[in-house]
């Protein structure tokens, strides 16, 4: 049984336990969240050694990292090594994008490594077997392939995927008469669109949505709705195409839920920040307070190489708005694959976006830490600092150049902008401190 289906049959499981336990929340409050489906918990029990986490609403926003190879760079240490950097920086789950070399090794090997909720895009496999079949187009899949894919996905322990099956005729339809600057920027969205306007077919993930339920069902995979319209440019944002695969979404949500299944939307890329509260508060009222999974979303097109910023600007935004699960974006975006230094910076970005937005919400017990890090830094505190820092790896590096370039004069208590103009030092002697 699924957690949603076990929720609803009033059993708290070890899961939810373990989830409240970490979230500082009753368990009983818990299972009713999951219970109305505001709250997921991708654990599929195939899954070796998972320490469970919870995403919705309530709980603490929690950040993604993308992984995975490409064709042209495809090296199983490498993608270990940016496993490592995002676990050990903070990421909450971590997903596998691969599509270059032995895919299904590749899942194994992160499955086997992570102890937190993996999640992958099963159309990229299809797309990469229908290539390596000699294909001519990484659409030509066909549908019984790509659900052979899912249903390997789901029994080798990955605990959601991203589905997307808002794309349908009617939105393509749309999106061909109003015009886009980007067109399709989604991977998954555009080997669909393509299949959808050569064969005139609808998209299997849509009309065969039973058959993906029955899947995500037998093993607990989380579905996630993926946005294969997202806007690619915030010129491109809000228009009719990507309402309407929302509005696809919101139906689909319900469905998955009827069916027992757990399930979160994904959206919306590139939004300026004017419209980042109003795309979340559409989701939510659509897709029924699904939790909300966003990428970025990135506020400005013109950051290459800085779009971390961008989107954790967008990020804290959409959080405080009300979305769920923030996707982290690296300095790499838009650019080339990132490297295990990129991902690190990634997760630290939106690890800050995401609790700056817990703190702007009010959520419960979020601003202790920052309040006892401005204690630590009124006490002049060094070690206490970088204990409570996002990175604290950064603030250590920091101090031992500090001690070690500032010679005879460096005191232990100060830092190196101020020294013995020390604000903090001087206010205190003044004030009686």
């Amino acid at each position: 049984m699924t957690q949603l289906l076990r929720a609803r049959s009033s059993e708290i499981t070890p899961e939810m336990d373990s989830v409240a336990h970490d979230e500082g929340l009753d368990a009983e409050e818990l299972r009713r969240r999951v219970s109305s489906g505001r709250v997921v918990i991708p654990a599929n029990p195939a899954h070796q050694g998972l320490r469970p986490v919870g995403i919705g609403a309530g709980l603490r926003t929690k950040v993604n990292a993308n992984i995975g190879t490409s064709p042209d760079l495809c090296d199983s240490a490498l993608e270990m090594a940016k496993l490592r950097a995002a676990l050990e920086a903070g990421a909450d789950t971590v997903m596998d994008l691969s599509t270059g070399g032995d895919l299904e090794a590749i899942r194994a090997m992160v499955l086997r490594e992570c102890s937190a909720p993996v999640g992958t895009v099963p159309i990229y496999e299809a797309a990469a077997e229908a290539l390596a079949k000699g294909a001519d187009s990484p659409a030509d899949f066909t549908d019984d392939a790509l659900f052979a894919v899912i249903a390997r996905h789901a029994e080798q322990g990955v605990d959601f995927v991203t589905v997307h099956c808002g794309v349908t005729r009617q939105a393509l339809d749309l999106l061909r008469r109003q015009g886009r600057r980007m067109g399709i920027v989604s991977r998954g969205g555009s080997f669909l669109a393509a299949r959808i306007l050569r064969s005139g077919y609808e998209n299997p993930l849509y009309s065969r949505f039973d058959d993906l339920i029955d899947i995500a069902r037998a093993h607990d995979v989380t579905l996630s709705l993926g946005d294969g319209l997202r806007p690619g440019c915030i010129a491109d944002a809000g228009d009719r195409a990507q309402t309407e695969e929302l509005v696809t979404l919101g139906e689909l949500v319900r469905r998955a839920r009827d069916a027992g299944v757990q399930v979160m939307v994904e959206g919306p890329g590139h939004v300026p920040m004017s419209q980042v509260r109003s795309h979340v508060e559409l989701q939510r009222t659509v897709c029924d307070e699904s939790p909300f999974y966003v990428l970025g979303p990135i506020v400005t097109d013109i950051a290459p190489g800085y779009d971390h910023i961008a989107g954790a600007i967008g990020g804290a935004l959409a959080a405080w708005a009300g979305a769920s699960f923030l996707c982290y974006v690296t300095p790499a975006e838009h650019l080339g694959l990132p490297t295990a230094e990129h991902v690190r910076t990634g997760v630290i970005a939106s690890r800050i976006a995401a609790h700056a937005a817990d703190v702007a919400r009010g959520l419960e017990g979020a601003r202790a830490r920052d309040d006892a890090m401005a204690g630590a830094r009124w006490k002049l505190d060094w070690d206490r600092q970088a204990e409570l820092a996002l990175d604290p790896d950064v603030v250590k590096a920091w101090r031992r150049q500090r001690m070690e370039e500032g010679g005879p004069e460096c005191e232990k208590d100060t830092c190196s902008m101020c020294g013995r103009f020390c604000a903090v030092r001087v206010s205190a002697e003044a004030l009686g401190l």
